[in-house]
């Protein structure tokens, strides 16, 4: 039995060592993936301080352009808006205007004219009778 316990300690001795090596190699990797993320975190920082941050301060300053110049197309729209209202309401009154001295210039002669005709067709109408 004591050949065979021998053989048991010596396996469980091997199991053992196979076990803390794999508990090491286990630690190892978990220090080498910390060491990488903070060289990656590392990288990026220096990333975006070289890179993004500079980008960012540029297109917030074309962002404020792209702000005034909307708003200043905003206040000139409205202003030609406005124009358009007010020459839309003056050609309205023109308009009017033209349409009253045309009728009251010309309803003298349409008065003659009707006048001349029932005129003629009483003349006419008399004449055949």
């Amino acid at each position: 039995m004591t050949a065979e316990l021998g053989t048991t300690n010596l396996l469980l001795g091997i199991m053992a060592v196979v076990s803390v090596i794999e508990a090491l190699a286990i630690i190892g990797m978990g220090i080498a993936g910390f060491l990488a993320y903070r060289r990656v975190m590392d990288v990026v920082n220096g990333l975006e301080s070289r890179q993004i941050a500079p980008v960012m301060a540029s297109v917030h300053t074309i962002l404020e352009d792209v702000k005034a110049v909307t708003e200043k197309v905003r206040e000139e729209t409205e202003r030609v808006d406005d124009a358009i209202h007010r020459t839309m309401g003056r050609v309205d009154d023109t308009a009017d205007r033209v349409r009253s001295t045309v009728r009251a210039k010309t309803s003298k002669v349409v008065g003659m004219v009707r006048g001349l005709r029932v005129a003629l067709e009483t003349m006419m109408h008399t004449r055949a009778a």
